[in-house]
C-alpha cells in the first residue's frame, strides 16, 4: 500500500533536502580543487584555515549519509508507514547544518549562517511533523 496521502508534506521536505544535499556533496566533489581555494580563502582569518580538506571531507561524507536516510525514509514512509529512516535522516541533515552555520559564524560570515537558518528551520518542521 502507498502511503504518500498520509506524509505528504513530511515526504516533500525529504524530497527538498535530498536535491540540496545531493547537489551540494557533488559539487564539492566534482569540482575539489576549487571547492578548497574557496574555504581556504573562506576561512582564512580562522583557525580552521589549515584544516580545510579534512571539514570539507566530513561535510561531504555527512551530507551524503543524509541523503541516504532521507531517500529511505521517503521509501519507509511511502510503502511502510515507517518513520523512523525519515527522522534519522533529518536530525543528520539538522546535525549537518548545525556544523556548517557553525562555520559561518567562526567565519564571521552572518549571512551565510542566517541563509543556513532557513534550511534548518524546514529541517526543524520535518522533525516535528513525523513525531
Amino acid at each position: 500500500m502507498i502511503y504518500f496521502k498520509q506524509h505528504p508534506a513530511e515526504i516533500l521536505i525529504l524530497f527538498y533536502l535530498i536535491i540540496t544535499f545531493t547537489y551540494s556533496f557533488m559539487e564539492k566533489f566534482f569540482d575539489w580543487k576549487d571547492t578548497v581555494n574557496y574555504y581556504r580563502e573562506h576561512f582564512k582569518n580562522t583557525f580552521l584555515k589549515n584544516r580545510i580538506p579534512f571539514l570539507i571531507i566530513v561535510v561531504v561524507l555527512m551530507e551524503i549519509i543524509s541523503v541516504y536516510f532521507c531517500v529511505t525514509g521517503i521509501y519507509g514512509l511511502s510503502f511502510k508507514n515507517e518513520n523512523q529512516p525519515a527522522l534519522w535522516g533529518l536530525y543528520l541533515v539538522a546535525l549537518t547544518l548545525t556544523g556548517l552555520m557553525l562555520g559561518q559564524r567562526i567565519a564571521k560570515d552572518y549571512a551565510g549562517a542566517m541563509n543556513i537558518t532557513v534550511y534548518f528551520i524546514l529541517t526543524v518542521i520535518g522533525i516535528l511533523l513525523l513525531q
